[in-house]
This record gives C-alpha cells, structure tokens and sequence, in this order.
C-alpha cells in the first residue's frame, strides 16, 4: 500500500485554499477507509501576505493528516522542495504537489498514483490526446503554450507536451534527486525539475488530465510569457558547458529581471 505526501505550494490562497484542502482530505480519507493507500497533505506557505497560515492552520487542528510549513522566502519551486526535503524524512514512498487552485481535482491527482507503477515519476498533460481543459484555452494561450514547449523540447530534448501542468508525482528516488539538484524557485523551476530527472536516467510518464481554470489567479498572460522565456534562456545557460564565458552578461541578465517584475 502506497504511502503519498502531497505537497501544495501556496502564496497568497486564502480565498481558495480551504476548499482545496477539505475535497483532497474527503477524497484521500476515504481511499485510507478502503485501505487503498496512506497520505499525508503537507501545505508549504510562503512570503503569504494574507489570511492562508490562518486559514490552514485550522483544518490542521480537524486533521492530522494535514500539516504546513511556513517560509519568509518566495517562489513556487522553492516552497515545492522544501516540501520534498520535509516528506523525506518520513516513511511516503511517493511524493508529489499540485497547485491550491483546484485545477486538478484530487481525482485526477489519484490517476498520477495509479499510473506511476514502473516509473520513476509521471505528470499530468493538458496537451497529450485525451486531456479535457475547462474552458478550452484561447487562440493567444494556445500560442504561447506552443512556442514555450517548442523552446523546451530544442534547450533541453525533453519531449514532455506539457511540463508546466501543476501536478507531479514522483517515487522516493527521484525526490532526492529533485531536492538535491533543482535550484530555481519559480518559472522555470519545473523544467529544471524534469532536466535534472532526465540527465539522471529517471524514467517519468505523461497522462492525460481533465483540468479546470478556476478564478483568482493573478497570472498575466504577456509578463509571465516573458519571464518564462527568460527563465528557460537562464536556465539553459547555467547548464552550459560555457556558463564561465557568459558571466559577464549576468548584470545585464539580472536588469532585465529587474524591469519585468
């Protein structure tokens, strides 16, 4: 029987994240009833400016099964792995995180665990035949979307359709991996993620997921496009076998960083 440690990122969620956690605990309760598997939801909250700790730490006191840790630091990346380093210290043979927005029910996160039988990690696709997306994404969505993976595939020769899905899971070998190698806390931190995995020699599986939009997010969609593209250019450069030559144009790199955010 699986043990599985569910990490959730969560920076400014009070509007969502009780909702969130109270369906992932009817859902996972239950399939402990069934003596289907073991779980535990680790909440990894950071540089929250609002109501989340508050929020969360009162359905920790209703389930023992929910626990949170809470950092000054920022980025999403950052709050994953640090939810990683926290699961490796117990018994969870599997560990994963999805997003607090409810994008992915936790249905769709139970087809991860059953379908990670003989790999080293599988992640949900909106863009792989049989994924359902909830509206259907618009033309200039769409676009991006492409011309990210398109970047993605020709840096790295990874040849996921989606590595930007929030919900990942992965057995206890390739999560000390993960939280021993992956460095970037934010746009590009999956990519880096399935990189590092992918140099390794771990195998990780892409299904099809039904995934919702659901209101609240505070992504624009022509800022995050650019520091996307930037993140892969940075990240491609500090895996380069000529990073040395380009650390003069770091005070450039950084500039730029500067104006986008």
């Amino acid at each position: 029987m699986h043990k599985v440690s569910i990490i959730v990122p969560a920076y400014n969620e009070e509007k969502r994240i009780g909702r969130m956690l109270e369906k992932y605990s009817q859902f996972f309760d239950a399939l402990v009833n069934e003596k289907k598997l073991d779980y535990e939801i680790i909440v990894v909250i950071n540089n929250t400016k609002d109501r989340t700790e508050e929020i969360v730490s009162e359905l920790v006191a209703r389930n023992k099964k929910v626990k949170y840790l809470n950092f000054k630091r920022g980025g999403k990346g950052f709050a994953v792995v640090e939810g990683f380093k926290d699961a490796l210290k117990r018994d969870s043979d599997l560990i994963g995180f999805v997003d607090a927005d409810m994008a992915t029910s936790p249905e769709e996160f139970y087809k991860l665990i059953r379908a990670i039988n003989g790999f080293d990690g599988v992640i949900a696709s909106r863009y792989v035949e049989g994924a359902v997306v909830y509206p259907a994404f618009n033309f200039r969505r769409i676009i991006v979307a492409r011309i990210f993976n398109f970047m993605v595939r020709a840096l790295f020769l990874i040849n996921f359709k989606d590595t930007q899905c929030g919900a990942k899971l992965f057995n206890k070998p390739a999560s000390r991996e993960i939280t021993s190698t992956v460095r970037m806390s934010q746009w590009a931190f999956d990519v880096e993620l399935l990189y590092a995995l992918k140099k390794k020699g771990f195998r990780v599986k892409e299904i099809p997921t039904t995934w919702r939009e659901v209101e609240g997010s505070n992504i624009k969609i022509i800022k995050s496009s650019i520091q996307m593209f930037l993140s892969l250019i940075q990240l491609r450069a500090v895996n380069s076998r000529l990073k040395k030559l380009l650390k003069p144009m770091k005070p450039v790199i950084g500039l730029v960083w500067r104006i986008i955010y």
